[in-house]
């Protein structure tokens, strides 16, 4: 471990809460040891040809790796002999020669009764490849000058020849794990053991053997006092500038709030912080929150929690951060108050979560009145670490099966596939699959269908959320920085909005021209889908007074809706307005049916109206010229379309006299004064 850096990971304890299980997310690049198997059995079946004199390389690294993976394939390994030096070349001779060439000197005895005489590998063995540096237009390149492929010893096979020292690795991911199990009192056959189990290898098969494992244990044991030491000493510092630096921003912007704990010899505990312009946006998008605890730091034990929320046009607004000593009850409480403290005491209607248990306690006591989600996206990364092992090819069925079970409406229908799936796959005695259908009043949509989510349970909103995460967490920086990068994230995310753009009609029905006037882009698109699908449903009235929707190739469930004509309220048994505030299909087909040109107010929430947008109204009057200039264009294009259409004269002239105008028009200067901000439209130049 590097004390003077600080490292970000997935967390990988499972909220099953056994200390022994972990998981790997699906998708995530995590090294692991049977990944670094494969790609080792990958690079010994790769054609490698044998190396020749002449050959040149970019640097001696670049040969030291072909010549190691060379050896590899044929049976043996090789070490960096001489290396010769100049005052004006640097280093312009390399050696490299095989594992058992030369010979070892005998060495004195210790003064013991009975001395250790271990046998030497190394036999004179005559293979090598040397190589020489020279300056070709100025710059350094390696060729080889020497090169000999004979041996006097036996080579070995590709079963033998991996347990060779030089290609045993114990990989990074693998040393954190190899060292928890070590502190908890696992003995060294038991960890390689465990190991074995949790990624999948066949016995013997990993890169490494048991006495590698027991040398770095050993090693670590020796060091890690010294460690913790440095990096206490460290981790103390790193937060009093952190927060130092949250000090210095609260004094140029007041809005921005943070708070702190500190231990019983006054070090810095837990810390969180809330961004100024995020909190002002809070009054129109905090029903929803995210709250994102998935990253922690290994070189200080930290958790990461981010606080994330949507706008109207889709995009994530960063509210804040807190850093957490641990992942108890205590300190998420603490996250939880301290976040509605400085948030000025605006509960959200529904915060999304992962699954964790101390945090579901947490937010049972702070958050009463609040709707707790555990977000789906999180539960179907953790299925392949999960089960994937003891299912094995039955994987991908399950797999199929579980994501048609994870949209299925009705309570009732949910717990009846449930029972079915787990028998048919053999896990009703699976802890994991105990422990998702405890939670599943928080993750199945059967359960929170009539919960408002904004649309924040959209894969495309998850999977931007820890792109974000990702992006300013792989740099490996002190806590500062890490302020500081956050920081600048947050501002650029939260100015980075849909600008004005032209929304094109699809159905010419008055509800859409309507929707249009009064939603932003991103909400009239999801709107607009919904009203080009309604066009395929049929609709009956019942004896009660509700109508019947359904497709008319009956390719989904049947809906029934209600619609209240006195006060204009219209409800569908599908709550798609109650989980995202956009009208469903069959709620537009009814409005249709209805002869409704507009769509009643109280289906036009502020959170998705364009008018609600937190730019300066001046921002606002330029987007309504701009839609007014682009549906004058697009009024013209289709007329010139359809005349151009009609011969094959007219539609070349109209394409010659485009093409002439699009190459005047842009080399024309643009006036400050009419700059539009539209998106240029893709006109093909042929």
């Amino acid at each position: 471990m590097k004390p003077s850096n600080n490292i970000w990971i997935r967390r990988q304890q499972c909220p099953c809460g056994d200390w022994k299980c972990y998981i790997k997310y699906e998708g995530d690049d995590q090294t692991s040891a049977s990944s670094q198997l494969g790609k080792s059995e990958t690079t010994s079946t790769e054609l490698v040809f044998t190396p020749y004199v002449g050959q040149i390389f970019k640097s001696d690294d670049d040969a030291f790796e072909y010549y190691s993976n060379f050896a590899r394939k044929n049976g043996f390994s090789i070490r960096k002999a001489r290396s010769t030096e100049s005052q004006h070349l640097g280093i312009y001779r390399r050696d490299f020669v095989c594992y058992r060439s030369g010979f070892n000197q005998p060495r004195k005895k210790a003064n013991v009764e009975h001395p250790r005489d271990r046998k030497s590998i190394r036999c004179g063995c005559d293979a090598k490849l040397y190589l020489t540096k020279e300056i070709v237009d100025g710059l350094a390149q390696w060729y080889v000058s020497q090169f000999s492929n004979v041996h006097n010893h036996e080579l070995l096979e590709d079963d033998q020849v991996r347990l060779l020292p030089a290609y045993r690795k114990i990989q990074e991911a693998d040393q954190e794990r190899i060292l928890l199990l070590s502190k908890a009192g696992f003995p060294i056959n038991r960890i390689v053991k465990v190991l074995e189990l949790e990624k999948g290898v066949q016995p013997g098969h990993f890169p490494f053997i048991e006495k590698d494992v027991r040398n770095f244990v050993r090693t670590c044991k020796k060091t890690v006092q010294e460690n913790d030491a440095l990096l206490t000493e460290k981790r103390e510092n790193d937060t009093l500038e952190l927060l130092e630096a949250c000090k210095s921003v609260a004094e140029r912007d007041p809005d921005f709030a943070y708070d702190y704990t500190t231990d019983e010899n006054q070090k810095v505990e837990n810390i969180a912080w809330l961004y100024g312009d995020p909190v002002r946006a809070y009054t129109l998008y905090g029903d929803v929150v995210t709250f994102d605890t998935t990253y922690r730091s290994i070189t200080y034990g930290l958790l990461l929690g981010v606080w994330f929320g949507m706008d109207n046009h889709g995009k994530a607004i960063l509210y804040g951060c807190v850093l957490l000593q641990d992942e108890s009850s205590n300190s998420f409480t603490w996250a939880l108050q301290t976040f509605v403290r400085l948030i000025r005491g605006r509960h959200p209607q529904t915060i999304v979560t992962d699954m964790e248990l101390a945090l579901r306690d947490a937010i049972a006591r702070e958050l009463p009145n609040t709707k707790h989600v555990v977000c789906i996206w999180h539960i179907l990364s953790k299925l392949s670490s999960w089960l994937s092992f003891p299912l094995g090819s039955r994987y991908e069925d399950f797999k199929a099966e579980f994501d048609l079970l994870c949209h299925v409406e009705n309570v009732e229908d949910f717990e009846h596939q449930w029972n079915l799936l787990v028998a048919r796959f053999e896990l009703v005695t699976d802890k994991h699959m105990a422990l998702l259908f405890s939670y599943r009043g928080f993750w199945s949509l059967s359960y929170i269908r009539g919960s408002f989510l904004a649309r924040t349970m959209a894969p495309e909103f998850s999977q931007s959320l820890h792109t974000f995460l990702k992006r300013i967490l792989d740099g490996q920086t002190c806590l500062q920085a890490f302020f500081e990068q956050i920081g600048l994230a947050a501002t650029v995310g939260n100015q980075n909005r849909d600008g004005a753009r032209y929304m094109h009609i699809k159905t010419c029905l008055p509800i859409e021209e309507h929707a249009r006037s009064v939603l932003t882009p991103y909400a009239f698109n999801v709107l607009q889908h919904e009203i080009v699908l309604s066009l395929q449903y049929a609709i009956q009235e019942m004896a009660d007074g509700s109508y019947l929707v359904q497709h008319f190739k009956k390719m989904d469930g049947e809906c029934f809706v209600i619609w209240m004509p006195e006060d204009e309220q219209i409800h569908c048994s599908c709550k798609e307005f109650e989980h995202s505030g956009i009208l469903c299909r069959h709620s537009l087909r009814l409005l249709e049916v209805k002869n409704y040109f507009q769509l009643p107010e109280r289906y036009f929430p502020l959170r998705w109206r364009r008018d609600q947008s937190p730019v300066p109204m001046d921002d606002q009057n330029a987007q309504s010229n701009n839609d007014e200039c682009a549906q004058e264009f697009h009024a013209l294009a289709e007329a010139l379309l359809t005349e151009s259409l009609i011969s094959k004269e007219r539609f070349n002239h109209v394409q010659r006299e485009i093409t002439g105008l699009l190459a005047e028009v842009r080399s024309m200067p643009v006036a400050e004064e009419l700059s539009l901000n539209i998106p240029p439209n893709n006109v093909s130049e042929t």
